[in-house]
């Protein structure tokens, strides 16, 4: 599906950017990189920011016009600075990579278009597009660098392709506990201990308990404590009572 995707550059005037497109692509898996009359082209600063991505480089393709770009392209993206006189189907990054995706997997041929690093892509060059992408950046600080664009759609590709393939990372879940947790009336046990000990040593006032023993309910609840786990407790708690009472007691390391 990546090798239907082609990113375009637009009349890009640092040979900088360049590479750093390149580099950006390669780490999302796209390597079809297409310069549409490049300022300067091949440069040595483009080797240098691409920083690897030298494949992506060398296979570049060069054209003259945006229309020798775009042939045989079934589904054309252009990023857009929003401009609302002109009405568009509009798309944020992520809902662009699903679509891409979805269009490449059928066999279409896909072009993520970007524009010039001062003025982006003109009206002409927009109507091309049959979707504008607009990247939500900070109002106040809202230009964003031409590498830093095609690594944000591009990295929002990859996202939907590993989807699509089965292969979207996952959030680290902890490992469920094998032990058992504390019953209910275990529970009721330690509330009813903690609160004599609150009470001990003067953190809670049972004239004025302001919802206290409510809301340390509501914290030890969802903590899903087991019975090590409540074990420890009491015993801190016991504890806590015997130096509140001026009694001997033994410290665990002891």
């Amino acid at each position: 599906m990546l090798q239907n995707i082609r990113v375009v550059l637009v009349n890009t005037s640092h040979p900088g950017n360049i590479g750093g497109a390149a580099r950006a692509m390669k780490n999302m898996g796209l390597s079809r990189l297409v310069l549409v009359d490049p300022l300067d082209f091949p440069s040595p600063e483009a080797d240098a920011r691409a920083s690897g991505a030298d494949d992506v480089l060398a296979g570049t393709q060069v054209v003259a016009t945006l229309e020798e770009a775009l042939v045989g392209c079934n589904l054309v993206l252009g990023t857009s600075a929003r401009d609302r006189r002109l009405p568009w189907p509009l798309v944020d990054p992520r809902e662009c990579g699903a679509k891409v995706i979805e269009e490449a997997a059928q066999g279409m041929e896909i072009a993520l278009v970007f524009g010039r690093e001062h003025a982006g892509l003109t009206n002409e060059e927009l109507q091309r597009c049959h979707f504008h992408v607009h990247i939500p950046s900070n109002p106040d600080f809202s230009s964003l660098n031409l590498a830093a664009a095609v690594q944000v759609l591009a990295y929002e590709v990859r996202m939907a392709w590993l989807a699509v393939e089965g292969q979207a990372p996952k959030v680290q879940k902890p490992e469920a506990s094998t032990e058992e947790l504390a019953t209910m009336d275990e529970m009721e046990r330690f509330y009813e201990h903690l609160e004599k000990t609150l009470v001990e040593i003067g953190f809670l006032d049972p004239q004025k308990p302001r919802h206290l023993m409510p809301r340390l309910r509501r914290l030890y609840g969802r903590s899903s404590v087991n019975r090590s786990e409540m074990s420890i407790l009491r015993g801190i708690l016991t504890e806590t009572q015997k130096v509140a009472r001026g009694e001997p007691h033994k410290r665990k390391d002891q």
